[in-house]
């Protein structure tokens, strides 16, 4: 991940917005339009929350371990691997959603609570070609960063099914 990192701040303020932006995108919407794809071989609503989901839940894992343990090796997870042994896809959208924000509640607390120093601690990350060193602001940030697409991802899909232009 290239550029210059986030300031820790910003990072807590994505991450907090995110549910409550999900939840403005799909407000009103039928539950059987969350669930639909726009076309073939694109997301539904309820496919990328799912997706959202399992990234929260694999790079999630990483801050906690790199936080519970002096300097981890960690063996590199794809997000959509780790969707497979999930039940997202099946779940309709409100129950994946509020399960969703109740994660990242829980995130939130965990990164709040950390003093700043928290931030840098390193894991060495393995299994997905050269090793790599990663930290908690790392991580963090990808989850922020990563979400931004998927959230215009997610009002785009609604917009097209409701018959808006997307």
């Amino acid at each position: 991940m290239a550029g210059k990192p986030i300031p820790v701040e910003q990072i807590l303020e994505m991450l907090a917005k995110a549910p409550g932006d999900i939840a403005a995108a799909a407000e009103g919407a039928p539950p059987e339009l969350l669930c639909t794809s726009p076309g073939p071989g694109e997301w539904s609503a309820r496919d990328v929350l799912a997706h959202m989901r399992s990234c929260a839940d694999v790079w999630g894992g990483c801050i906690r371990q790199i936080l519970q343990e002096e300097r981890p090796v960690i063996r590199a997870v794809d997000p959509r691997t780790w969707a497979r042994s999930t039940n997202y896809l099946e779940l309709d959208f409100e129950t994946s959603l509020r399960e969703y924000t109740a994660q990242r509640r829980e995130l939130l607390d965990l990164l709040r609570s950390l003093p700043p120093d928290a931030w840098q601690r390193e894991a060495d990350v393995v299994g997905a070609g050269k090793p790599l060193v990663r930290t908690v602001h790392f991580y963090a940030q990808w989850l922020a960063k990563h979400e931004r697409p998927h959230l215009k991802q997610i009002r785009r899909v609604i917009k097209t099914l409701r018959g808006g232009v997307a």
